[in-house]
């Protein structure tokens, strides 16, 4: 599998990431070595995880097939930090939560540090510099190789980045964001992917996919096996259920005839090689889904393909976007 730099740093990725949402809750142990093997085998490195993905449980899953299956030194490790699960807080970013959550992190994952620490959201009860310093403490001691940020806005992206270039005691620079991205999802174009790419910030897209719609599994009904069907990740699939997103599904999937390929090859090899983009994380369920994501390695979109899919996939930018003097 090709191999990006991430970002403005010498951390290169495998151009595809391998997401571990489900594991350890819709992924069990068998299939997510299966998983892990099958990525390894195509040449791939970037796996993603979090903290809070199954309460801990993906991580531990993660380090345990670290151990048994994959070297250590072959895979590039990104987890999270910052998402709380209590009623009254959903993110902490205080320097406090954050190391003592790396930590558990390393213990969970069974290593000594993490490839790349993300922070998984923005807090705004906490000062940035507090949050900001944390990430250079993880750093400056060895527990973290590069350092990046989750669902980050444009302004905080670029105030993170900025303040960073600014004060003199940092030597910490964000290497990477990590944010929904695919033709259902294209918001991030309007201000966060100019700023990323601007500051040399590389883009990790999540649920490149369409949360699994991009794949056409739901042009007729919601299959029994599928996350539109789970219990927990029904709310996460039910907003791409739209006649918009009905529309830009049956595009994808006309150009997938016409290319002989599947309607998933077509979405992800189209957000793959989207300007900025570094490598999309992709979360399976099986073993099969992965192996169906990993045959995109050899894809290509024609040019007129990915024309038609920009413009039935557009997103609606007017003022201060376009230029006001034209409105």
């Amino acid at each position: 599998m090709e191999q990006r730099h991430l970002g403005r740093t010498g951390l290169r990725v495998s151009r595809l990431g391998l997401g571990t949402l489900t594991w350890a809750r819709d992924t069990d142990e068998h299939d997510a070595a299966e998983q892990l093997k099958a990525f390894w085998e195509a040449g791939g490195t970037l796996v993603d995880t979090a903290d809070v993905y199954a309460d801990g449980g993906a991580e531990y899953l993660l380090g345990r097939l670290c151990e048994q299956l994959v070297p250590r030194r072959d895979l590039v490790i990104a987890t999270k930090a910052g998402s709380v699960l209590a009623a009254d807080r959903r993110v902490d970013g205080s320097r406090r939560h954050l190391l003592d959550a790396l930590d558990a992190s390393l213990e969970r994952l069974g290593t000594d540090y993490v490839d790349l620490w993300q922070l998984h959201a923005f807090d705004p009860h906490t000062p940035l510099e507090e949050t900001l310093q944390a990430l250079d403490i993880a750093v400056a001691t060895g527990r973290a190789r590069y350092v990046g940020v989750s669902n980050f806005s444009g302004w905080q992206l670029a105030k993170a980045a900025t303040w960073q270039l600014s004060a003199p005691t940092i030597r910490t620079r964000l290497a990477g964001t990590q944010m929904e991205y695919s033709l259902l999802q294209r918001g991030i174009e309007r201000e966060l992917l100019p700023a990323a790419r601007d500051l040399g910030v590389g883009l990790l897209p999540s649920s490149p996919l369409g949360r699994g719609v991009l794949t056409g599994k739901y042009r007729h009904a919601t299959p029994a096996d599928s996350r539109g069907a789970s219990e927990q990740l029904a709310p996460f699939v039910a907003p791409y259920l739209d006649d918009t997103a009905s529309r830009i599904v049956e595009a994808v999937t006309t150009a997938a005839d016409g290319l002989a390929v599947t309607a998933l090859q077509v979405a992800l090899a189209w957000v793959r090689d989207r300007p900025g983009v570094a490598a999309p994380v992709v979360g399976a369920r099986t073993a099969q889904q992965l192996r169906a994501a990993l045959s995109v390695e050899t894809l290509s979109l024609p040019d007129e393909i990915c024309r038609a899919l920009d413009d039935i996939s557009a997103p609606v930018h007017h003022y201060p976007d376009h230029d006001w003097s034209t409105l």
